[in-house]
């Protein structure tokens, strides 16, 4: 009789990445899930473009891989059964781009997520380099069904509640912000926290964010990697640095605030649908 898990250990690396530089970065990633096996994680997510950097600007195609690229299946090949969650920029066309993040686990690239919702604003210039992502993906460890949404795909309501409705055990969060990319005031570090403690909340759903700590040009990462709870309250938080923080859930906790906050049960998808439809119906006809 096979036994069903419970108990599960999530991490977030939090890394400093070299703009452009895969071979060093690709270092930095063994290192860290050589770490990461020793402390026996289940789950381990990276950064956004965490083997790449972020502004990558017209260099975007000499970093771009397959998702069969050899590199990516090394990779996969020194995680063992530990689902491992990484940036990279993958060539999906002739000349086209996307910014993905590769879901690595025994051996082999398991599942690929593209971010749909690109930041072209403030900035941002990812829409001037990236193809759009146009599906929701979700990964299994070992029986625990991991959501993986990139950054602003979180700053979509519409797309993280249909990202939701595909019901995972938990979110993963690669995230590359930097300070002051937003215009006006926007604080950045708070909002974020803001963010995902209220998906955890809303949706019982427990949040792992892993993000950048360091300079890459005249931009500031801030690290702030952290892991939130089915109640919203934050398990752990990385402090400033380079850094591996980890904590263990228990998917019957998950059961127990699912059926205590049922807006999975009652999001009523149907009708949302319909109401969707109905307005896009409205603004065809201006």
């Amino acid at each position: 009789m096979s036994i069903c898990r419970t108990n599960y250990r999530l991490a977030a690396a939090q890394i400093q990445c070299s703009l452009a530089d895969v071979a060093h970065n690709i270092e930095t990633h063994r290192r860290v899930i050589e770490e990461a096996r020793q402390r026996e994680i289940d789950v381990l997510v990276f950064p956004e473009l965490s083997l790449t950097g972020y502004d990558l600007g017209t260099r975007v195609p000499e970093v771009a891989m397959h998702r069969d690229d050899p590199r990516l299946v090394q990779l996969a090949e020194s995680v063992g059964n530990m689902l491992t969650v990484v940036g990279f920029v993958e060539r999906c066309g002739r000349g086209e781009y996307a910014n993905s993040m590769a879901c690595l686990c025994s051996g082999q690239v398991v599942a690929v997520h593209r971010k749909v919702n690109l930041c072209t604003y403030g900035g941002h210039e990812e829409g001037k380099h990236f193809s759009k992502g146009q599906s929701l993906t979700v990964a299994d460890a070992d029986g625990l069904a991991c959501g993986v949404m990139i950054c602003a795909d979180l700053w979509n309501p519409g797309l993280a509640h249909a990202a939701m409705m595909e019901r995972p055990d938990v979110m993963l969060a690669p995230v590359n912000a930097a300070t002051g990319m937003v215009d006006g005031d926007f604080d950045d570090e708070g909002n974020w926290l803001i963010c995902l403690k209220f998906y955890a909340m809303m949706y019982a759903t427990p949040m792992v964010m892993a993000h950048r700590y360091g300079a890459e040009g005249d931009a500031w990462f801030w690290g702030g990697s952290c892991i939130v709870d089915v109640d919203g309250k934050v398990l752990v938080r990385a402090e400033d640095g380079e850094t591996l923080v980890s904590a263990d859930i228990d998917t019957g906790a998950i059961d127990a605030a699912r059926f205590a906050m049922p807006t999975h049960r009652d999001a009523d998808t149907p009708l949302v649908a319909s109401l969707m439809a109905q307005r896009l119906e409205g603004e065809r006809h201006g």
